[in-house]
Parts: C-alpha cells; sequence; structure tokens
C-alpha cells in the first residue's frame, strides 16, 4: 500500500515541475543565490502560494533549504502565527537579496514585532541581516498603511547612520528605504529631501551615491523645485 503524499510532498513536487535550470542560470546573473536552487519563475510561485496558508507547511518549506521553497514559504506563511524567533531565526538563513526581499515584505511587515527587530538587524554586520532592516523600512514605507508616518519618520536617523555601508545589497536597501519614504509619504518628502541632500554632502561614496540618486528620484516624481 502506497504512503499518501503529505501536503509538503505534493508542494515539493509541483515546484520541482515548475522548475527551469535556465531560469536558475539567468537569476544568478542577476545576483540571486542560492545552494539549491530550481529555477521557479516568481509567477508561478505566487500562483502556486493562492489558496495556501499553513504554517506547519511553511516551516517544512523553509527547513528544505530549497531556494524556491523558501520563497514560497514567505507567500504562505500566516502573519499572526509568526514570531520574533522564527523572524530572526529566517534572517540568520537569508544567502540571497531576493529571499531577502520577498520574506519582509511579503511577511515580516505584517507580523507583531517587527519595529523593534528593524534597529536590531539593522545594527549587525551581516550584510543580508543589515540589508532586512531597509528592505522591512521600504516596505513600511510603500504599502504598511497600518504604520504612521509619525514611525516610518522614525526610520530616517538610522538610515544616515547606515549610508556609509559601500556593500552593495546593504546601500541599495538604504537608498531604496529613502526613496519609498520620499514618494510613498508626502508628509515625509522634505525630511526625505533634507537627509538626501546631506547624504549628497558626505565624503564617502556610498552616501553621495544614495543621496543623490535619492535627489534625483524626489526631482523626477515631483519636479525641479527639489533641486538642489
Amino acid at each position: 500500500m502506497m504512503t499518501p503524499e503529505t501536503p509538503f510532498d505534493e508542494v515539493m513536487r509541483k515546484l520541482y515541475a515548475l522548475g527551469n535550470p535556465a531560469n536558475a542560470a539567468g537569476q544568478r546573473r542577476f545576483g540571486i543565490r542560492g545552494e539549491k536552487m530550481l529555477g521557479t519563475s516568481i509567477y508561478d510561485l505566487r500562483r502556486l502560494a493562492r489558496g495556501l496558508r499553513d504554517h506547519e507547511l511553511v516551516a517544512q518549506l523553509w527547513d528544505s533549504g530549497v531556494h524556491d521553497a523558501r520563497l514560497l514559504a514567505t507567500m504562505v506563511d500566516d502573519p499572526s502565527q509568526v514570531t520574533r524567533t522564527q523572524m530572526n531565526a529566517w534572517v540568520e538563513d537569508f544567502d540571497s537579496w531576493d529571499i531577502c526581499d520577498q520574506a519582509t515584505d511579503n511577511l515580516f511587515i505584517h507580523c507583531e514585532g517587527i519595529l523593534e527587530l528593524i534597529p536590531q538587524w539593522a545594527a549587525r554586520d551581516e550584510e543580508y541581516i543589515r540589508r532586512a532592516a531597509f528592505a522591512s523600512i521600504a516596505a513600511i514605507a510603500w504599502h504598511g498603511s497600518r504604520f504612521t508616518d509619525e514611525v516610518v519618520a522614525g526610520y530616517l536617523p538610522l538610515i544616515e547612520t547606515h549610508a556609509a555601508d559601500e556593500r552593495n545589497f546593504v546601500k541599495k536597501a538604504v537608498n531604496w528605504a529613502l526613496r519609498n519614504i520620499g514618494k510613498r509619504r508626502p508628509a515625509l518628502l522634505q525630511a526625505s529631501v533634507a537627509c538626501a541632500r546631506r547624504l549628497a554632502a558626505r565624503p564617502q561614496a556610498s552616501t553621495r551615491w544614495i543621496g543623490r540618486d535619492a535627489l534625483r528620484e524626489f526631482n523626477k516624481k515631483f519636479g525641479t523645485p527639489l533641486q538642489e
């Protein structure tokens, strides 16, 4: 008698069927990394995620170590069951910018405790853990409607503190967070512009790039009155 297929077995079977080695190679060219990459497209993952909401299944997907399964886990977990312990454990496992960004955007910003974890992650030296802090800020600023402008504004000093980090995946996330605050939160535009100008005037290469790029984005969206 055959053993019935478990939900985990079923999902993994579908993931392997959707895998595409050519896609995996292309993903690597965009800086996506993972020990076990199947090359499943993000669109197929989102379709597979529809109707799934299973916290126990999520733990199995994450523990599988399969890149695509972990991406799926970020889409189907139940935020009400996610603890600080889980979020801290996951960030320790981050090994690619896409896992970091999907986890923060799809899941973490909807979980209790994220506001307390952001400064803790920013203070960590690991590249993807620090990125997780600023990816979370970017996501909160853009579509975290339950977070007030006052809460979001509180992260501008954190942006200034870590803008000197030259690592590519950190500085891009810091820039992303600043741009999202200014572009999505009208009440915080002038504070974001002022922050960008201060960064653009600093001697470090990464701070100058972050500040100047943010100012270009603000000018593009809102017009020349914001120029230096």
